[in-house]
């Protein structure tokens, strides 16, 4: 294992050996777990069926991008409320028919996107616009963050700590795993404390498959689950943009966003199709990244066989559920964060303007739409989605940004004239 690591990104794994790339991997899982198996749980759908799903979801859309993204996709928060409202009506079987059709819509957006280039798609994305996108990616789930932290603010305060403490000081190798030390600590703190239940791994089983099933399908169910995917495209537009700014990458281009998109769409409809959840890039993964600057996506492929392992091993399924919520709320909070810090960065350097109007105008709007509980409904066909969140922002965004003239605020500057301001041309 090499002996120290300097602040330099890691792009290359191989270099520290196979158990810091474990451990890594661990790393990631621990950051992914509890958002994997909440989708399930509100949704009704198997969490072991999920967790494979996920990892599988994961290598497969590695093999798409020819594994240059280092992204982990795991359940989608986007799709609850319509699975909830389409299982109530036909049946969970006819609601995960709804998300392999949701899936393959994204197939239509990577062919658009290869027809027309990704240029063409990128430049309704300008930093004005994706920025404070990013921010509201970040922004929107830290009130999960701290609903999670505060079932228990002693255990929460105590990881962020630990993983800032690590984060600034640690040295070597413990400088890149302060998540993954923060958790422990965490972690033998509610031990200490008895804030654990370990029923759970007494009860669960060594070995066991998941309840994998075939999804059925519904005109009805589609319409109600589909239409999301207009939705979540968007907000896998902001997520590949906001890990480009991470890793300080272009992979709108390289891989390119069509393949990204296949990948993300094949990894949903594989889900349903077996009887998971929708799957999605995780914003939480791309905190570690930016906290770390592990980069390699190797880590996110072990954390990958790692998460189906799990799901095939109702032991460690059980045992990772004793993972106290707060514990891993004290965690995100500093990766969600990250994030937010990313879209600052982005409007920075690119040197957005704040001086100009029009700059002003969309990022405020943007930001308000986006964190304000805005919602727009639009009927399609029979059904009804509704655009909230970054999804709305982003819209939004993107039509100012191509209404908004570039030139709205002139060439005019202020000038002072014997203690009168007048207004001149350059």
């Amino acid at each position: 294992m090499k002996k120290s690591i300097s602040n330099a990104p890691i792009r290359d794994i191989s270099t520290l050996g196979p158990l810091a790339g474990l451990t890594l991997g661990m790393q990631h899982v621990f950051t992914l777990f509890a958002s994997t198996v909440l989708v399930p749980i509100l949704t009704g759908l198997d969490i072991g069926v999920a967790l494979v799903m996920s990892g599988i979801g994961t290598l497969l859309f590695h093999f798409v991008t020819k594994g240059k993204v280092p992204a982990y996709l795991g359940s989608s928060f986007s799709f609850i409320a319509p699975v909830i409202i389409a299982g109530e009506l036909y049946g969970l079987e006819y609601a995960r028919g709804g998300i392999v059709v949701a899936g393959m819509l994204y197939m239509i957006f990577s062919a658009l996107i290869t027809y027309f280039g990704p240029e063409k798609v990128l430049k309704f994305f300008p930093p004005v616009v994706t920025g404070p996108i990013i921010i509201i990616i970040s922004m929107t789930l830290a009130p999960k963050a701290i609903a999670m932290a505060a079932s228990d603010w002693l255990l929460a305060i105590v990881t962020l700590i630990v993983i800032i403490v690590v984060s600034v000081f640690g040295k070597g190798f413990f400088k890149i795993i302060p998540i993954i030390l923060g958790l422990m600590a965490g972690y033998i703190l509610a031990a200490m404390l008895g804030r654990i239940d370990y029923s759970a791994i007494a009860q669960a089983k060594w070995i066991g498959l998941p309840n994998f099933e075939l999804p059925k399908f519904n005109f009805g169910a589609i319409m109600i689950v589909a239409p999301i995917a207009l939705t979540t495209v968007v907000e896998h537009v902001g997520d590949v943009l906001a890990m480009s700014g991470v890793i300080k990458k272009d992979l709108a281009r390289d891989p390119g966003l069509n393949r990204t998109l296949i990948g993300d769409g094949l990894a949903t409809s594989i889900s349903a199709f077996f009887g998971g959840p929708a799957n999605t890039t995780y914003s939480q993964n791309t905190g570690v990244l930016a906290l770390t600057k592990v980069w390699d996506p190797k880590v996110m492929r072990i954390a990958a066989v790692i998460t189906i392992f799990i799901g095939l091993v109702p032991k460690l399924n059980a045992f990772t559920s004793t993972i106290p919520k707060a514990v891993i709320g004290g965690a995100v909070i500093i990766l969600f964060g990250m994030i937010a810090s990313i879209g600052a960065r982005t409007l920075v350097d690119n040197q957005v303007d704040f001086s100009k109007s029009r700059n002003m105008i969309i990022i405020a709007v943007v930001l308000v739409f986006g964190l304000g509980g805005a919602m727009i409904p639009i009927k399609i066909g029979v059904t009804e989605v509704k655009l909230v969140g970054m999804a709305l922002a982003a819209i939004i965004g993107i039509v100012l940004n191509i209404i908004l003239p570039a030139d709205m605020d002139g060439d005019e500057e202020l000038e002072e004239d014997d203690g009168e301001v007048v207004l001149s041309e350059n």
